[in-house]
């Protein structure tokens, strides 16, 4: 029953996912082993050929006769195919910084490979921006028409976004790039283990320097799915937004037939349920956050398989379903269109000057801001009344509300003229990351910058991680003993 229920699912989880990290941390093991002087450069050899051949079919084999634990399991494979036995071999050693290392270094693949889907998530917002950075469509607060934006302003705060969850991914890859190999059990190992030569020689930047957070945290493990559960968050509200926008109400943009669906009863709709499945999504990251932190908490600080193994059991699946997430959301990104005569009509429709002429009435007619934005909102209640469009502008109408109010306007028909023109709405806003759109396209330009640094930062662990593994075959098979 337990081998049924525990020992062999994890076993078999192991096997296709942390195999090729237990290979690694053995071989680092043996030329470790080799630069102590406890074996010879020959028995080196031989365990790194051996260590070559093991694979998750393989190992599969040995799952019964060794309790179905993959550690021992790799190490009676190793054994039998040795030329002769090699009795040192796993001496002053413990399964618990053997497996806190496997389950880091998988830990920290995954994140580099799920930041990667998030630059290249990011950088499709960023396209787009540029390319709809002039498009003027209605922007929203508080679920009500508010002001005159475009799509590119709305894109660069996604693609800010996703730069924003880069960083801090990559922050939180360097904090947890720490080898917790040659902690042992947890107090330690009484062998003069070089335990910074072994985390090079794994790619990580440092030590571990505590054997008991070696091997007692998993504290990476709720800080890498926090970060999934907050991108998840701020995704989920862009893709409200494209869901709201996508509606029939709307219709202020469209994706391909290939990205829509279409309802047995009803022929008249198009459909978008990739956009809930997105959404959807991110409700899981943020539950799988939830039970990470659920499984450690009130546990006592040591090696734990409640921590270890149960708290982490859908650490994959938050990885999976983040990269599915923003492989999603790219598509939508790449076949995203923005309908510009739906939205330039939704523009004409709305009042959205109403802000621009309270500051006109105070800047040019000298009326005090709270009493400018009484008068301007009073002229658009009786405009909206009368059934006027914001077009068909009354300077009379404007004129009689401020004389009720105590104040004559000189030139009332020119301040309603500019403020209700939807061409100019975009050119007034003058601040920096404002949706004029050279203002977004200056923000879009150091965000290209930006991109190109974060894929340099990255670029740059990955080359860490790949060095260690050519310098362990260097130590093995180049040994002056040899």
């Amino acid at each position: 029953m337990l081998r049924e229920e525990v020992l062999d699912p994890q076993f078999r989880y192991e096997a296709e996912h942390l195999l090729p990290r237990y290979v690694e941390i053995e071989r680092v093991l043996a030329a470790e082993y080799l630069r102590l002087g406890l074996i010879t450069a020959r028995e080196a050899e031989d365990l790194g050929a051996a260590l070559a051949s093991v694979d998750a079919h393989t190992i599969d084999s040995w799952r019964e006769q060794n309790m179905s634990d993959i550690a021992f399991a790799l190490e009676r494979y190793v054994e039998q195919r040795l030329p002769s036995p090699i009795p040192v071999w796993h001496v002053d050693r413990s399964r618990n910084d053997l497996q806190s290392c496997a389950q880091l270094l998988f830990g920290r693949d995954e994140l580099a490979a799920t930041a990667d889907a998030l630059l290249r998530f990011g950088v499709a917002a960023h396209r787009r921006a540029g390319e709809s950075a002039d498009l003027p469509m209605p922007g929203y607060t508080h679920f009500q028409a508010a002001q005159i934006i475009t799509p590119g302003f709305y894109l660069a705060a996604l693609s800010e976004q996703a730069l924003h969850t880069a960083r801090r991914m990559l922050a939180t890859y360097d904090g947890i790039d720490a080898c917790p190999l040659g902690a042992g059990a947890m107090a330690g190992q009484e062998l003069a283990w070089d335990r910074a030569e072994m985390a090079r020689l794994l790619g990580f930047r440092r030590v571990q320097p505590l054997a008991l957070t070696s091997v007692a945290s998993r504290g990476w493990v709720a800080e890498v799915t926090a970060e999934l559960g907050l991108l998840g968050g701020a995704l989920s509200r862009f893709c409200t937004d494209l869901l709201t926008w996508a509606g029939s109400e709307h219709g202020f943009v469209d994706l391909p037939d290939a990205l829509s669906g279409i309802s047995s009863a009803m022929p008249q709709k198009k459909n978008f349920p990739v956009l809930e499945r997105i959404r959807g999504r991110t409700a899981h990251l943020a539950a799988y956050h939830l039970d990470v932190l659920l499984g450690q908490r009130n546990t006592p600080y040591t090696n734990l398989v409640e921590v270890s193994k149960e708290a982490g059991a859908n650490l994959l699946n938050a990885f999976t379903t983040g990269r599915s997430v923003l492989r999603l959301f790219t598509a939508v990104l790449d076949g995203l269109a923005f309908r510009a005569d739906r939205m330039a009509r939704a523009c004409e429709q709305e009042y959205f000057g109403g802000f621009s002429l309270a500051n006109a009435l105070t800047l040019d007619e000298g009326v005090p801001w709270r009493r400018a934005q009484v008068i301007a909102g009073a002229y658009i209640l009786a405009a909206i009344e009368a059934g006027r469009t914001p077009r068909q502008i009354d300077a009379e109408l404007l004129r009689t509300i401020a004389g009720d109010h105590g104040f004559e306007l000189a030139e009332p028909e020119r301040a309603l003229a500019e403020a209700f023109d939807v061409d100019r709405a975009l050119a007034r806003m003058s601040s920096s990351g404002s949706a004029r759109p050279d203002a977004v396209r200056a923000v879009l330009d150091e965000q290209e910058q930006e991109y190109r640094r974060l894929r340099e930062e990255w670029s740059a662990r990955a080359t860490a991680r790949h060095e260690g593994p050519k310098a362990v075959d260097r130590l093995l098979r180049s040994h002056p003993a040899v």
